[in-house]
């Protein structure tokens, strides 16, 4: 998607016959301090706020809302990569912290089990050893001795880690190389970590082009994909039939970059519905960004980078579409400089009227008529 200081934000296009109803939760991944519940009309109707940040939110099925904060101020390096933060902490609906888990390793992803536990996306250093083993990236005299890996700890209300998974145990260090294009500060970049119905869990690399389900229980791959298909992806999910839906950024993508979603058969490999932007690269987040069905069969897609969300049929027609009206100031990338306002974001996920966290919720608009009104929403 094109941009410029005149490009409109808020809600763009609404076709009520088509669409999901529901309430979309969003929060700037840049910086903000915000998390905002806005309704089908782009009003908000809800938002929680913390003094630590909010890079990505996930609402809970009693109301609470589970986020992860911005970057601590020293994680061994791992501060300065792309969705990394100090801790992952739990709010309620007036945004008192009810509970957390504080490590400056986690990052990106997380999941609240049905135990009550926290499934966790956490990076490790690798050895000096293994480090030199891993192909791939781009070398420079700056290289760091230690690259990162990733792992998934399932962490207990108090603390405890009660399961530990260490990616680079279960990878190919022949098969999964580090794209030509990256640096080596890290091998893999975890993104994204859902659990599959059986407690299986579904993991995405960028930097390999590497999606996959692993078999908790062995720790093994029980299907891995995406060498030569994808490009730099994220958020691979399970849908009701089986198959794996995912955001293929599309980013290095050999001749032209443009993203797309995909539906991919973990049986066969094979891709049985794609959404493309038309032309394909008025599409396009090189970052971020996710994708997930509807109960009615729609498709919420989050375009991260430019800060855009939309819903699409099963037939490719666009229904609703937002760009999100919210700036952060964005990572400085050369010392001294000024940051960019950005309005980027990591997910969206939009919740029905029926789910159990907004049962009894005042989601009345009303009550932030002067911000919808700055924002060019008084519908």
């Amino acid at each position: 998607m094109g941009w410029s200081s005149h490009h409109p934000t808020g809600l763009i296009y609404y076709a009520p016959q088509h669409c999901y109803r529901g309430y979309t939760l969003t929060t700037n991944s840049r910086g903000g301090l915000d998390a905002n519940l806005i309704d089908m009309e782009g009003r908000i109707c809800h938002r929680w706020y913390s003094p630590e940040g909010i890079g990505y939110a996930q609402l809970l099925p009693y109301g609470n809302l589970l986020i992860r904060t911005a970057p601590a101020e020293d994680a061994g390096g791992a501060e300065k990569i792309g969705g990394s933060s100090a801790a992952i902490l739990e709010l309620d609906w007036d945004g008192n912290v009810v509970w957390d888990y504080r490590n400056p390793l986690v990052h990106h992803d997380y999941e609240r089990l049905p135990n009550g536990n926290t499934l966790t996306l956490q990076f490790e250093l690798l050895s000096r050893e293994f480090t030199q083993q891993v192909r791939g990236g781009m070398s420079s005299p700056e290289d760091p001795d230690q690259m990162f890996g990733d792992r998934v700890q399932e962490i207990a209300p108090d603390g405890t880690v009660v399961y530990d998974w260490r990616a680079w145990e279960h990878l190919s260090l022949e098969e999964d190389v580090l794209c030509p294009l990256e640096d080596r500060a890290e091998w893999t970049h975890g993104n994204s970590l859902k659990v599959m119905p059986n407690g299986d869990f579904i993991v995405s690399y960028r930097l390999i082009d590497v999606v996959g389900i692993v078999d908790k229980e062995s720790g093994e791959f029980r299907w891995k994909w995406g060498h030569g298909q994808l490009a730099h992806p994220h958020h691979p999910t399970c849908l009701d039939n089986g198959n794996i839906l995912v955001f293929d950024n599309g980013m290095h993508r050999p001749r032209s970059s443009f993203s797309r979603v995909i539906e991919v058969d973990p049986a066969t490999s094979e891709i049985v519905w794609e959404y493309q932007g038309k032309p394909a690269y008025s599409f396009y987040s090189q970052a971020t960004s996710s994708a997930e069905r509807l109960p009615n069969g729609n498709t919420l897609i989050c375009e991260g980078t430019p800060g855009r969300i939309f819903e699409v049929t099963q037939n490719k027609e666009i229904v609703w579409e937002y760009i999100y009206p919210f700036f952060a100031a964005g990572r400085v990338q050369t010392p001294g400089a000024q940051p960019d306002y950005v309005n980027s974001l990591f997910r969206a996920h939009r919740y029905g009227p029926d789910y159990p966290g907004l049962s009894g919720r005042d989601l009345d608009p009303g009550r932030y008529s002067n911000l919808n009104r700055l924002y060019g929403v008084s519908r």
